[in-house]
């Protein structure tokens, strides 16, 4: 059964949120959630991931911020405790960034990363 979390275990920035429900518009399957999760993979271990879903998984951590509501499983939650997803654009290009204070090691080209 996914569980309904009051506490901020993850936040989601003003920017971000915008840009999550602009893209959530675009999408055909109508998704009401924001999925963030840490898989396996990389250099240094981990690598995140996000996409949208219609409904909760059984083991799904339910949260909302700023008018986004969004999933993280039970794996992932422990790996991303305490981290802010954010929007960024620059020069460089523009996407979204995961602000995680767990982080203890991440590879050189930034899209993987262990925690303890």
């Amino acid at each position: 059964m996914a569980t309904e979390q009051t506490e901020k275990l993850i936040t989601i920035s003003t920017k971000a949120a915008e840009k999550i429900k602009e893209f959530m518009k675009e999408e055909a399957e109508s998704p009401e959630y924001l999925r963030v999760y840490v898989q396996g993979g990389g250099c240094s271990g981990l690598s995140y991931g996000m996409g949208f879903e219609k409904a909760p998984e059984e083991d799904d951590i339910v949260m909302e911020e700023n008018g986004v509501k969004f999933l993280v499983d039970s794996y992932s939650i422990e790996h991303l405790k305490g981290a802010n997803v954010d929007y960024i654009e620059s020069l460089m290009g523009s996407g979204f960034k995961i602000n995680n204070p767990n982080v203890t090691k991440s590879c050189s080209c930034g899209s993987s990363f262990s925690t303890e």
